[in-house]
C-alpha cells in the first residue's frame, strides 16, 4: 500500500509538473513583453496616402481651372486670365478732337486650348500706370453680347470709345471738366481677368471718366 501511494504521488507530482512546464510555455518570453523574436505577424498597415494628383489638406496638387480645362458639358471653357494676351492701339474710326478718341484691346488666346469670351468690358485708367491706383470709368454697353470662341492663337476685341478731348495742347472737355491722361487702362472681362494695356502709339487722353464699350467681337472693328 505504501508502494502505491508513492507511485500515485509521484505520478501526480509528474503530472502537476507537467501542467505548469505547459502553462509557462504559453506565457510570453519576458514576461509578457514582445522581444521581435516571437514571429508573431504584425498586423497590416492602412495608407492615408492620397491617390497621385488629388487633393491633400491644404497641399491640393489638384490643377486650377484654365482654358485647358474644359466645361463639365464638354463645351470650351471660359478664357482664364494668364490664358489671354492683351494689347491695345488707337482705333482709325474716332471721333474728332486732340485725345485718344477710341482704342481697339486685342486679346489673344496664348493657351493650347480652345477658350471663350464673353460679355462687356470694365474700364479704369491706371493712374501713373499703377492698377493700384485705378480710377474706374462709367461704362456705357453698346451691342448685344455673344460668346466667342477663341482657337489657340486666335483672337477677340473690344472697342472702347471715350469722351474726346477737344482743342489744342492741353486741351479741354466740352462739359468743363478737366481732361485726364491715364499711361495704361485695365481692362476686365466676365470671368476672365482683369488686364493692363498700353497704347502702341501715346497715351489715354479722355474727358469725364466715361467710356462707351462694345461686347467681346470675333471681328476686328475699326
Amino acid at each position: 500500500m505504501r508502494y502505491v501511494n508513492a507511485v500515485r504521488g509521484s505520478a501526480m507530482a509528474v503530472i502537476v509538473a507537467s501542467a505548469a512546464l505547459a502553462m509557462s510555455g504559453c506565457q510570453p518570453d519576458g514576461g509578457g513583453t514582445d522581444n521581435g523574436n516571437s514571429g508573431a505577424t504584425p498586423s497590416a498597415t492602412v495608407s492615408s496616402a492620397p491617390p497621385s494628383g488629388s487633393a491633400s489638406g491644404s497641399g491640393s496638387t489638384t490643377p486650377s481651372a484654365s482654358a485647358s480645362t474644359p466645361a463639365p458639358d464638354g463645351s470650351a471653357a471660359t478664357c482664364s486670365a494668364d490664358s489671354l494676351k492683351a494689347t491695345a492701339r488707337q482705333a482709325a474710326v474716332r471721333p474728332a478732337g486732340t485725345g485718344t478718341g477710341a482704342a481697339v484691346v486685342e486679346f489673344t488666346n496664348a493657351s493650347g486650348q480652345t477658350c471663350v469670351l464673353n460679355g462687356h468690358p470694365t474700364v479704369a485708367g491706371a493712374g501713373n500706370g499703377s492698377p493700384e491706383m485705378n480710377v474706374p470709368l462709367t461704362v456705357k454697353p453698346t451691342g448685344a453680347t455673344a460668346s466667342v470662341k477663341v482657337a489657340p492663337g486666335g483672337k477677340a476685341w473690344v472697342k472702347l470709345t471715350f469722351v474726346q478731348v477737344q482743342g489744342e495742347g492741353d486741351g479741354y472737355c466740352v462739359s468743363g471738366s478737366a481732361p485726364v491722361l491715364y499711361p495704361t487702362m485695365v481692362v476686365g472681362l466676365p470671368g476672365s481677368g482683369a488686364h493692363q494695356v498700353a497704347l502702341d502709339d501715346g497715351q489715354f487722353a479722355e474727358c469725364d471718366d466715361t467710356v462707351t464699350v462694345t461686347a467681346v467681337s470675333a471681328a476686328e472693328p475699326s
